[in-house]
């Protein structure tokens, strides 16, 4: 095991339409993809698809939807510690004008309790706050274990606050900001008290906002990729959280500003795809995206 990856697993339909059918209208949409969803299980796919593949603990169903989870992953040669639920989590997505209307299906009561893993070897944790008692879990165990603990929060979960305590990168989204009622300044000041090492906030076409592990606060701008160009946000962020996972793991000498910026072609290419399965970018993408809008660290 390089890595592991918890979170929640969806399975992700994700069409184009430019009219929403009420009563007993019909319409057909211009364009669909399923795919694997959930942010950090995305990210773990991102990870693997990029060349170091993670070890995924999420929750798994014994219906059709879970069995094409489960093939999915084995695509990916990624292994799959699943926790049981009764029905597989499904997710309805519609991208437009760069934003994503979203109707979730959702499954998170746990049949067993999460699965306990030898961690030999692991170098990176990455959570997204789903499965809070796994995720606490594991980041207290990695903590003390000195393996890099990595948070995507994406929205405020039943234990947010204490798990941000064993976190040492914590990339959250402008969602959070809003939910706690803080700026993004201000959620980085909260990051700081919560011992986090490196904190950011993502704010789509505006960038990132982050600080270092001096504690500078800094600005990542967003590749300047045409609006035309963009057909499908959702997923941008988890690839982004996956794609500096590995950058983490294949280059740990370089700097986190390297790794962000690695992470930000990563997430330009799968904007510009429909589906998160075909959003994720290969190194020979990534770098075809920094050498198109010439990126200089």
């Amino acid at each position: 095991m390089q890595a592991l990856f918890i979170g929640q697993t969806y399975i992700d339909v994700v069409f184009i339409t430019d009219h929403m059918p009420t009563g007993d209208e019909k319409h057909v949409a211009k364009d669909y993809a399923v795919s694997f969803g959930g942010n950090a299980v995305t990210a773990a796919f991102c990870c693997a698809k990029l060349g170091i593949v993670p070890d995924l603990i999420a929750t798994a169903a014994n219906d059709w939807l879970g069995r094409m989870f489960q093939d999915m992953c084995a695509k990916y040669a990624i292994s799959l510690h699943g926790r049981k639920v009764n029905q597989s989590s499904l997710s309805f997505i519609m991208p437009k004008d760069g934003k994503r209307a979203i109707v979730r299906c959702r499954d998170d009561e746990h049949i067993h309790p999460f699965p306990m893993l030898n961690l030999g070897g692991c170098r990176a944790l990455h959570v997204d706050g789903h499965q809070p008692d796994a995720a606490i879990h594991y980041a207290k165990v990695c903590r003390e274990a000195g393996i890099l603990t990595s948070l995507d929060g994406g929205g405020l979960r039943t234990n947010t606050h204490e798990l941000l305590e064993f976190i040492d990168v914590a990339i959250v989204a402008e969602r959070l900001c809003e939910q706690m009622d803080l700026t993004p300044e201000k959620m980085l000041d909260y990051l700081k008290s919560r011992g986090c090492k490196i904190g950011g906030v993502t704010m789509g076409e505006k960038g990132l906002l982050w600080y270092d592990e001096t504690g500078t606060v800094q600005v990542m701008p967003a590749m300047p990729i045409p609006r035309e160009r963009v057909i499908d946000t959702n997923g941008a962020g988890d690839v982004f959280h996956g794609a500096y996972v590995y950058s983490y793991l294949a280059h740990p000498g370089k700097s986190w500003r390297e790794h962000f910026d690695f992470a930000r072609a990563a997430s330009t290419y799968k904007i510009q795809r429909l589906g998160n399965e075909a959003g994720l970018p290969t190194l020979v993408d990534i770098a075809k995206v920094r050498h198109e809008f010439e990126v200089r660290v």
